[in-house]
């Protein structure tokens, strides 16, 4: 490595999406001099991934989706290396190279690579009409196929599967979802609530099959129709493959750098190696309901953990307060919002308060009376002050049987805690919903 042309840099962020310029924009509230360079093998500025089904639907163009404004970068003084892949790290001396043979030297490095998509093991998929669904390249070249496919199998019914689902029949595509489990969106949404979603999809004309995955995708070198694991055959012109994401860990495999599922950081963003951060969905980080490190790759957990690695690459100690599973979206005229446990664990004596009528399910988890989880359906419009009472670990002891009241706000809640929730509840928490749903900074000013 020594012997090419090496480029310095105060801080080195690899990874140009919420993580990336979450860490940015803090590091430029603290130092406004020192060199910034963002990698990304992407060729695209940051853009809100959540949205990139609403690019196809054409409900978005990609100017719509930026997540920040195109001179972002110049604004705050940003090396952006576009289209550009580090393939390898040398922690000892700090150097990082790219794939087209640049070296870049840093002083503060944060890992936020994300995730990559998870491919089944089946016959057939390399062929045209096979496509995964993570990043707005996919989203373009499903939209440049749609003019010759009438058909389409989305294998996986989770966020992904369904996002890229509803898309799909707003475009006049008859979809097919696949799911391996025993029913859709089942690693947010408890049996009651997954079966409302799935009446959900199948009144929009979407076949739902459950407990079974694609064995083999059919045809010669074009998809003609998949095969399942039974033997059951459906045709069609398109496969989406939306299973989820694994954390891209490769460019530290065969490093120091304590890797679990995903790298493994304290509670300041700062992986086993000092000075190089992790945050997104390549890092796995403090869940504040299990009390330990998971996974959570969502959007504003990925933002919210880039500005504390950020602040304390520019030396500025800041802990994160830790993040959980959260998810807010309507599919199909359904609203949901999710957030931390929505079973409870085994070997957990967690209570659980509920109630569903008229297509509206709500439901509650409690442990030594704070919050653990919670699942809205229909009515969400109480749900970001629960999440409020959630992540700032509120004793609802004393008012816990009027948490799925009609009226509830904040005269159920203990005289003390008033004034330091006011103008907490209606904003903050709101947003954080707002954000789930990849409108924050998109469609909110509209």
């Amino acid at each position: 490595m020594g012997n090419r042309k090496t480029t310095k840099t105060e801080y080195l962020i690899i990874g140009n999406s919420a993580g990336g310029i979450g860490a940015a924009e803090a590091i430029r509230e603290f130092d406004k001099k020192n060199c910034i360079t963002i990698v990304s093998d992407e060729p695209y500025p940051a853009y809100s991934r959540p949205l990139i089904s609403k690019y196809l639907s054409r409900e978005r163009t990609i100017g719509d989706m930026l997540f920040r404004r195109a001179d972002f970068y110049m604004e705050h003084s940003i090396d952006l290396l576009l289209g550009n892949k580090v393939i390898g790290l040398n922690l000892d001396s700090h150097i990082a190279q790219l794939k087209g043979g640049q070296q870049l030297a840093w002083k503060k490095l944060l890992i936020a690579t994300g995730g990559v998509p998870i491919v089944p093991r089946m016959k057939g998929a390399n062929k045209k009409g096979v496509f995964a669904f993570l990043t707005i390249k996919d989203a373009i070249a499903i939209d440049e196929f749609l003019d010759s496919c009438g058909r389409a199998v989305v294998i996986g019914g989770g966020l992904i599967g369904l996002s890229v689902t509803e898309a799909l029949i707003k475009r006049g595509i008859d979809v097919t979802v696949v799911e391996m489990k025993d029913r859709v969106l089942n690693t947010i949404l408890d049996e009651t609530a997954s079966s409302i979603a799935e009446e959900t999809l199948r009144q929009a004309g979407v076949r739902v099959v459950t407990n079974q995955t694609v064995a083999e995708v059919t045809g010669e070198t074009q998809t003609e129709g998949v095969v399942l694991d039974n033997g059951d055959k459906i045709p069609c012109d398109l496969v989406v493959m939306a299973i989820g994401v694994l954390p891209r860990t490769e460019l530290v495999m065969g490093t120091e750098i304590k890797v679990n599922r995903g790298l493994v950081v304290d509670r300041f963003m700062c992986t086993s190696h000092s000075n190089i951060y992790s945050c997104g969905d390549v890092a796995e980080s403090y869940d504040f309901v299990y009390g330990e490190n998971r996974l959570t790759p969502i959007w504003p957990n990925a933002y919210i953990g880039g500005r504390t690695a950020g602040y304390n690459m520019a030396g500025v100690r800041t802990e994160y307060r830790g993040g959980t599973a959260m998810n807010s979206l309507n599919y199909f005229g359904l609203d949901i919002t999710t957030a931390g446990a929505v079973i409870s664990p085994d070997g957990k004596n967690w209570e659980v308060v509920s109630q569903r009528n008229d297509g509206v399910y709500k439901k509650i988890i409690l442990g030594d009376n704070l919050v653990m989880g919670m699942v809205f359906i229909g009515d969400i419009e109480k749900s970001g002050m629960i999440f409020s009472l959630m992540r700032d670990r509120v004793n609802v002891a004393s008012f816990k049987r009027a948490l799925l009241a009609d009226d509830f706000g904040l005269a159920y809640l203990p005289r003390e805690l008033w004034q330091e929730r006011l103008g907490v509840v209606s904003s903050e928490s709101t947003s954080v919903f707002d954000t789930l749903a990849g409108v924050k900074r998109h469609i909110a000013d509209e």
